[in-house]
């Protein structure tokens, strides 16, 4: 259940925002869903630093859906950790899954592509995890969608803000630690004794400056075209 709202109230809604801290910006976005007479979830990857945005959602919202696109190749700290942050905090964890195995795509389309083969990565990411992600946002169908996007990330993200309207999946996109740094990222997880894990690589960007087509114009019909 998507919420409609125009240009003009997003410019708003990030003004007034910018001034609050992450837990308010994620009760704002839990408030809003329910005033829109819809849900909110949170979605994770496991990369480092979620962690601190499952504790806001999980604060905010003890049992909000989390959900979690497991592509299969993940390396084995990355789910270790996921298992240790799920017990830890309690996660309403939805997992989704591709239609076809790791093992099975290796077989067929060989090796995961590199960075200089862009075309590649992109049919590689709507298949591992385009598709699975779609599927999930279908069933779950939020009206708000909490991400961990920081603007610090890569050039695609710097020009985004903490509210932004989602093309690809329907749903009004918020970003509660959009202005935080590494150094106060840290400094959350110290103070609230959350572990983090440093050993993630996301194969559908195989490079942290490129996007994977979660937040990019092109994953909507990426993640069709592989349905």
């Amino acid at each position: 259940m998507p919420v409609k709202v125009s240009a003009e109230q997003i410019t708003a809604w990030n003004k007034e925002l910018r001034q609050k801290s992450p837990l308010e910006i994620t009760q704002w976005a839990i408030e809003r869903a329910k005033v829109a007479g819809g849900n909110a979830i949170v979605s994770t990857n496991f990369r480092p630093y979620e962690a601190v945005l499952l504790h806001l959602a999980t604060q905010a919202q003890a049992a909000i859906p989390v959900l979690w696109v497991d592509h299969g190749y993940n390396r084995p700290a990355t789910y270790k950790h996921a298992e240790a942050i799920k017990g830890l905090l309690g996660l309403n964890l939805k997992a989704y899954l591709p239609k076809v195995t790791p093992a099975h795509r290796d077989a067929i389309d060989g090796p995961i592509p590199t960075p200089e083969d862009e075309e590649g990565l992109k049919r590689f990411s709507g298949l591992m995890k385009l598709e699975p992600f779609q599927r999930g946002m279908c069933e779950l169908a939020p009206t708000i969608w909490i991400t961990a996007l920081r603007k610090v990330q890569n050039p695609n993200r710097a020009e985004l803000d903490i509210v932004s309207a989602d093309a690809n999946f329907g749903s009004l996109k918020i970003s509660p630690v959009f202005y935080l740094t590494d150094a106060e990222m840290e400094s959350y997880l110290a103070e609230h004794k959350l572990p983090n894990e440093w050993d993630y690589f996301d194969p559908a960007k195989a490079d942290e400056k490129r996007e994977c087509g979660l937040h990019s114009a092109w994953g909507g019909a990426a993640a069709k075209s592989a349905s």
